[in-house]
């Protein structure tokens, strides 16, 4: 432990390594390692409603040791320096910390927070020498937004359990966006394709130079098609025109935090959250900015530096100083866009940080550089006799040649391709080698990849920087969405509770609710807008509308199926039905008759008795009124379970005790000392936990390897290829080992 007086304290502890270097001993610096409270799980606990919204906060699981620690470094400082990241978030954990720290007595030292947007020697010490107070209204902006995610979250969620499914979940954010992905859905469902023809003609130039023309209409008569070609390949053809124009490629602005996920996506193939990892390590290393941002802007020192570095590398006649006027109307979440912090560096970090730090160079000096300067050479041909009972189309050609490349020699990747012309002049007559058509069908809208969802949302003003990364994931660990080669499909799960919120809450997921409510947490960020009234006035009317709700049927029957499909057992018509596996065809007489095929054709077996007792409910009440042990076949065709015969009423499932043995680690439970630590399968895929659930609750995320960490005594994990094994306790440094020193 450092003798220092003073305590500097930030979230990550990677950030905190770096910034102890610059100061040289005479900071104490250490993390908090993200938010240390937390709102209970409960809701009757976590928010006072009645009292005006208040939250009652925890201390996060897992975090003690950590508050422990900072409390008695903070009680032998004689100055505490509260330097989280400069946005709602970090404002909201430098709040937390403070208010820890003055809880504890013993604590004497005045509380200041600094912020930085960069972590460079320069910036830190600037920054510590203007310390202030917490920003009241930016946290109160965070508390607002935590607030009102958890009521919203907390009823409409609850409500599709219910008329749903257990454990899925519905949110401010995340349906709206999920809401777009099956919009976009049903335009490609009603999509009627409609024939059409492309037209190319091979040609051959006076210097036996050969050429490729496209007719510039694309006729949908079959008839007009048979005309073109038979004209075509009958008369002579002659370029008809050549038009030449210069035209002019501007940079793009530096990145924000969602065109740097858009680009990442497109260029690199880095998911959403990947990048945004990616971005931490770089800022937390002290290579770029703050990396959750929604502005364009560029320091003035930076820009300075940039211009210069371009004169150096490029040449003058390169230089060109940009402004680029921010499009988000709110943005403040961070001063300047996303660039190096020493723009000198061309490469930084890992292999894998590297690639998106050498993205973010390239979009910085660009943006200062000036315009690319293009040739565009337009040929058009055409018969040089014309028919009379149609008007012949012209048959054209377009190609480009750089002029100067200005800012594309430092962004190469957006220069494209120059497609040559041979050497051709107007009035020239051209051989005709070949004229062919071919069929072609108009496509449905794509479906929206993770970038195109992300640039959709800043669009339509839903969510924020900090949030996109975030929305994503939660669609796809609730298994709303599924993604194929970077497409978002919506999965049967996610179609029904879509199509559930729509039909229901329309109002709460629409465009404009959620700017709407957007722009008001900005002016509570503000101080534009009060906390309790803002809530207030959305919850009485928002919990009214859920209990209105509450008698619905289950949303679980899609609809009639198909007419020709009946029930294999009574023969009546059938109904679509959603279940853990997916979507199946369901008697319309159920429970009455329980026939049921999967949406192939097959059937699902019913359920046959074991002749064995329900050991919960049938020994205890006895063969008249018990429960029955039955074989049910998994609508998702993955095998069968035992189960009581009385199910939803008795939950009762048996286990298998040979596939029981085969999960299990044969590493005892920590906090039971009793059952063993054994492999289970959740909504989130497979995760390791006590056998002695539910009485002991205990797990962990990966299998366990039956070590002691030497830092905290927690189980050990397996790890990666690159960390073969880590703590599976999250606050302890060994939990991310490869950030050690």
């Amino acid at each position: 432990m450092s003798n220092s007086k003073k305590l500097l304290i930030v979230e990550s502890p990677s950030k905190a390594k770096t910034i102890e270097k610059y100061l040289e001993g005479e900071y104490t610096v250490r993390a908090s390692v993200g938010h240390i409270r937390d709102l209970p799980k409960s809701n009757k606990q976590a928010i006072d409603i009645e009292g005006g919204f208040i939250p009652h906060y925890e201390i996060s699981k897992g975090k003690e040791k950590v508050v422990q620690e900072l409390q008695i470094l903070a009680e032998k400082a004689s100055e505490v320096m509260l330097a989280t990241d400069p946005d709602r978030e970090g404002e909201a954990i430098a709040w937390h910390i403070k208010e820890l720290l003055e809880a504890d007595k013993k604590v004497k030292a005045k509380i200041k927070r600094v912020a930085f947007h960069e972590i460079t020697k320069e910036a830190v010490e600037e920054a510590l020498k203007q310390p202030r107070e917490i920003d009241t209204a930016l946290r109160k902006a965070q508390e607002a937004r935590r607030v009102l995610d958890r009521l919203v979250g907390y009823d409409l969620s609850g409500l599709i359990w219910k008329k749903v499914r257990y454990g899925l979940s519905a949110g401010r954010v995340q349906s709206p966006a999920l809401r777009i992905i099956m919009e976009r859905e049903r335009e490609i469902r009603a999509f009627v394709p409609e024939k059409y023809f492309k037209l190319f003609g091979l040609f051959e130039t006076k210097k036996k130079e050969k050429i490729t023309l496209t007719c510039k209409d694309e006729p949908r008569d079959e008839k007009l098609v048979g005309r073109i070609l038979e004209v075509g390949k009958k008369e002579d053809w002659i370029v008809k025109e050549i038009k030449e124009s210069e035209q002019k490629r501007s940079p793009r602005a530096p990145f924000t935090t969602s065109t740097l996920q858009q680009t990442a996506s497109s260029r690199l193939g880095y998911s959403p959250s990947r990048t945004m990892q990616l971005a931490q390590k770089l800022y937390e290393a002290g290579h770029i900015t703050y990396m959750r941002t929604d502005s364009t802007n560029l320091a003035k020192v930076a820009q300075a530096q940039i211009c210069s570095l371009i004169e150096k590398k490029y040449g003058k006649e390169y230089v060109e100083a940009r402004n680029f006027k921010t499009k988000s109307k709110n943005a403040q979440e961070a001063h300047e866009a996303i660039r190096p912090t020493h723009i000198e560096n061309m490469r930084a970090g890992t292999e894998e940080q590297e690639r998106l730090y050498r993205l973010i160079w390239e979009r910085t000096v660009a943006s200062q550089m000036t315009d690319a300067k293009l040739l565009k050479t337009k040929v058009s041909a055409n018969v040089i006799k014309t028919p009379t009972d149609f008007e012949f189309p012209d048959f054209t050609v377009v190609g480009s040649r750089v002029l100067f490349r200005g800012w594309l020699e430092a962004d190469k990747s957006s220069a494209g391709e120059d497609l040559e012309l041979p050497e051709i002049k107007e009035g020239e007559k051209l051989n005709l080698l070949d004229l062919t058509s071919e069929e072609k069908f108009t496509e449905p809208p794509n479906r929206y990849s993770e970038a195109g969802l992300v640039k959709e949302l800043e669009a339509r003003d839903i969510g924020r920087p900090s949030t996109y990364a975030s929305i994503m994931k939660t669609l796809e660990d609730r298994e709303y969405v599924k993604k194929e080669n970077k497409t978002l499909f919506p999965t049967d799960v996610g179609e029904v509770v879509s199509d559930f919120l729509e039909k229901n809450f329309a109002n709460y997921i629409s465009d404009t609710f959620t700017a709407e409510m957007e722009d008001k947490l900005d002016e509570i960020s503000r101080g534009e807008r009060e906390y309790e009234k803002t809530l207030k006035d959305f919850y009485g009317p928002f919990l009214k509308e859920v209990k209105s709700k509450e008698k619905l049927e289950k949303a679980t029957n899609l609809g009639d199926a198909p007419e020709n499909i009946k029930c294999p057992k009574c023969g009546e018509k059938m109904i679509i039905k959603l279940s853990r596996g997916g979507k199946f065809y369901s008697c319309s007489k159920y429970p009455e008759c329980d026939g049921a095929l999967r949406l192939d054709g097959t059937a699902i077996e019913g359920p046959k008795e074991t002749g064995e007792m329900c050991p919960e409910c049938g020994e205890k009440k006895g063969k008249s009124g018990g429960g029955k042990l039955i074989i049910r076949e998994r609508r998702d065709g993955t095998g069968t379970f035992i189960s009581c015969s009385r199910y939803p009423k008795c939950k009762f499932i048996k286990k298998d005790e040979a596939e029981e043995a085969k999960k299990r680690t044969g590493v005892v439970c920590p906090e039971c000392k009793k059952g063993d630590i054994s492999e289970r399968r959740g909504r989130f895929g497979i995760f390791y936990s006590c056998s002695n659930y539910p009485d002991c609750k205990f797990a962990i995320k990966a299998k366990p390897t039956g070590r002691i960490c030497e830092e905290c005594g927690s189980l050990m994990m397996e790890g990666t290829k690159t960390i073969p094994e880590r703590c599976s306790n999250k606050a302890c440094k060994n939990h991310n080992p490869h950030k050690k020193v």
